[in-house]
Parts: structure tokens; C-alpha cells; sequence
């Protein structure tokens, strides 16, 4: 049996108001392509279908769209739901699919998930847990609050569900679990949301070793095993969804395994997409603009950090937004400014004050205008914006 394990779509997620459709669309389109090149038997989609539990019209449709040409052939298509679905949502289309062989599974449910594979004739038993909040558990993960004692009371409650849905595999089948979680030792990145408070919402990997040939997992967005009994991977998701996923190779996993026998794992790179890029200008506009003439980095979304002696005027801000669509973010650093912020923490004048003056400094005297210092203000609070959701997402 031939199984492809994605996950993490995010359909109708945006990119600072950019949206991401057509590239998700491109994804997909890319994801059947490698179904019938390697004549997959199976299709395991582990979580978060949508970006938000109340997606547009036209990430429903993509959704549809793509699951109806995924399955033409009598493949098997079972998706479960992840942190950022409505479970319920995910599920409703359940009596117009089933008869496709597409499975919807939204909430957490004692039951396994046995599906037929044409091509092969072989059973695939999966233990497929959707993501299980502690309200989907429907149970206190603990009264008491220490940390250690929570993550236990949740892990443990999630290998308890685990293990009962394992109680289906058999010798015969081909014997899979998969579910959209976090578990301990897996690397995070600022995209995805976090579904555990302190460590509370982690699960040890040892919840999840209940035979299973192969664990599928969602939720990380960097394609990655996880160290425990038998092969755990998260999938990752199809396109970087934040800068701190700049670099990464985007993949789909596929599973070759047989009844009775270790699983063989591929991973099948992605080339859809557009990428995202830091650019780092130590060479001030000069180098950025030389960059722009050059072509580099033509397609991708570009995060843009700058070193300057002197203020940046709007008319460089505008030119540089025009010059290329895909530049997100423009993150002017002054040395001098790095030496009035020290200043700032002594003498605590106001922010816009700072600016003037070292505005006054490298201009001999003038004064910036009002739209510059605002220009300049919401700058900083982006940057403040973003580094503060950094540090809620850890």
C-alpha cells in the first residue's frame, strides 16, 4: 500500500493581507499530480484543512474541489480536524462524501477508521484522533495546576484514546494512527497557533506508541520525526505560512508499507509555492536596490531588514514598495538610533522625540515632517507587533 501523509493546508490563510489561494491551489493541483505518479492508495490529510473555524466561501470550494479530483479513481481520502478547524464544520459534508470514500472526521471518537484500497485489496486500519482539546475530551485535564502534573493528565488522557483505538488493529491490516497534536521534542515556528498553555497541551510520545506502523501527525509546519517507538513525522505544512519558516523545504510524505512489515518512508518535495526570504541590507538602499536590478529572489515574499546612516524618507519607502509587490516588511536600522535607545531607557523621553532629533543630526538641522515621524512610529510598532507575538507563540 502507497500512502501519502499531508497535513497543515490552511486554506484561506492570508500573508499580511496577501492572499495565499492561488499558490494553496497550486498545491493541491500539485498534490493529485503526485497521488497518480505514484499511484497512491491512500491519501491522510492530518489537520487544520482551513485557517480559521470560519474559512470563506472560496477555501470551502478549494477544499471540495480538491477532494472530488483526489478521490476520482476510488482513492481513499480521510481527513481529520485540526486546532484551527470548527469540527463540526469540517464533518457536515460527511452524508454527500462518504460515498467517494472520503472520511471527515471532526470531533475525537472511540472508533478506528478501516478503509479499502482498490488497487491493492488491502485493509488499512487507522487509529485517527482529530485534534482533542481539553473540551473535545470532554474532561478537567486536572485540578491541580503545577504544570508537570497537567501535561501528564492530558498526555496520559490522549494515550488512553489512543490505545482504545489501536485495539482494532490486526495482523492483517495495515495498521496506521494519526492525529493533529503537539508532541514533546517536535521544533515550532510562529505560524503555527499554539495549542498548549505552558507545556499543558503537549503529548509524550510514548501516548502514541500502540503499534501503529506509522504515526501521521499535524500541526508543525517543519517537516520532522519524532524520536519514540516505531516512525512518527509530522508532514509539515505545503507552503511557509511565516518568515520564520524561511528556507524550509516543504515536502509531502510518502508511506510504503505492507501488512506485517516496517513501513518505508519518502519524502516528496514541493515546488509550488512562492517562498519566503529575510533579506539583511548592510549595505543600506544601495545594496537593496541593486538586489531588486538583479532580480534576486523574483517570486518570493521578501522580509526586509535595512542598516542606514541616515532617516529613511517616504518617497524610499514608496519607491521601494513599487519597485517590487512582494516586499511584506521594511525594517529600517539605524546604528545611531540603537545608541538613542539607550539613551531613551535614561532619560525616558518619548520615542518620536528620539527620532526627531537624530532626524535633526543626519540632516544638519531639518525637521522631518509629521507623516515621516508617523511613518516612522508605525514602523516600530510592527516590528514591536511582531516581535511580541514571537514570544507568545514559544
Amino acid at each position: 500500500m502507497r500512502i501519502l501523509h499531508t497535513g497543515d493546508w490552511h486554506l484561506g490563510r492570508t500573508l499580511e493581507g496577501r492572499s495565499r489561494l492561488k499558490e494553496q491551489e497550486a498545491f493541491l493541483e500539485e498534490l493529485e499530480k503526485m497521488a497518480d505518479d505514484q499511484q497512491a492508495d491512500l491519501i491522510m490529510m492530518a489537520g487544520d484543512v482551513y485557517d480559521s473555524v470560519n474559512p470563506s466561501a472560496a477555501a470551502e470550494q478549494l477544499f471540495y474541489e480538491a477532494s472530488a479530483r483526489l478521490t476520482a479513481g476510488g482513492r481513499p481520502l480521510v481527513v481529520i480536524a485540526g486546532n484551527h478547524d470548527q469540527p463540526e464544520r469540517v464533518s457536515s459534508v460527511t452524508p454527500l462524501v462518504s460515498g467517494r470514500g472520503i472520511t471527515l472526521l471532526g470531533l475525537p471518537s472511540g472508533k478506528a477508521v478501516r478503509v479499502h484500497t482498490p488497487r491493492t485489496g488491502e485493509m488499512a486500519c487507522i487509529a485517527a484522533l482529530p485534534y482533542p482539546s481539553e473540551s473535545r475530551l470532554n474532561e478537567l485535564l486536572s485540578e491541580d495546576g503545577d504544570e508537570t502534573v497537567l501535561r501528564e493528565a492530558y498526555s496520559r488522557r490522549v494515550g488512553l484514546l489512543m490505545a482504545q483505538l489501536g485495539t482494532a488493529f490486526r495482523p492483517d491490516t495495515v495498521n496506521l494512527s494519526m492525529s493533529h497534536i503537539y508532541v514533546l521534542g517536535g521544533l515550532e515556528s510562529d505560524s503555527e497557533r499554539p495549542i498548549q498553555v505552558g507545556g499543558a497541551y503537549t503529548v509524550d510520545p510514548s501516548a502514541l506508541s500502540i503499534g501503529a506502523q506509522y504515526t501521521a501527525l499535524g500541526h508543525l509546519h517543519r517537516p520532522q520525526y519524532v524520536k519514540g517507538d516505531g516512525l512518527m513525522r509530522y508532514s509539515g505544512s505545503p507552503l511557509a505560512y511565516s518568515f520564520s519558516e524561511a528556507g524550509q523545504a516543504k515536502s509531502v510524505t510518502l508511506i510504503d508499507v505492507v501488512a506485517g512489515k516496517p513501513a518505508q518512508v519518502e519524502e516528496l518535495y514541493i515546488t509550488s509555492g512562492r517562498p519566503l526570504v529575510r533579506w539583511r541590507a548592510r549595505g543600506g538602499l544601495e545594496e537593496v536596490y541593486r538586489w531588486l536590478d538583479e532580480g534576486l529572489d523574483m517570486d518570493a515574499f521578501i522580509d526586509l531588514e535595512i542598516t542606514l546612516d541616515e532617516a529613511m524618507s517616504m518617497g524610499d519607502i514608496q519607491r521601494l514598495r513599487k519597485s517590487r509587490e512582494g516586499i511584506i516588511h521594511i525594517r529600517p536600522l539605524y546604528p545611531e538610533m540603537a545608541a538613542a535607545q539607550l539613551e531613551h531607557q535614561r532619560s525616558e523621553l518619548p520615542v518620536h522625540e528620539l527620532f526627531r532629533a537624530f532626524y535633526q543630526r543626519q540632516t544638519g538641522g531639518a525637521q522631518p515632517d509629521d507623516g515621516l515621524v508617523q511613518l516612522f512610529l508605525e514602523l516600530v510598532e510592527q516590528d514591536n507587533a511582531r516581535d511580541h507575538a514571537e514570544e507568545e507563540d514559544v
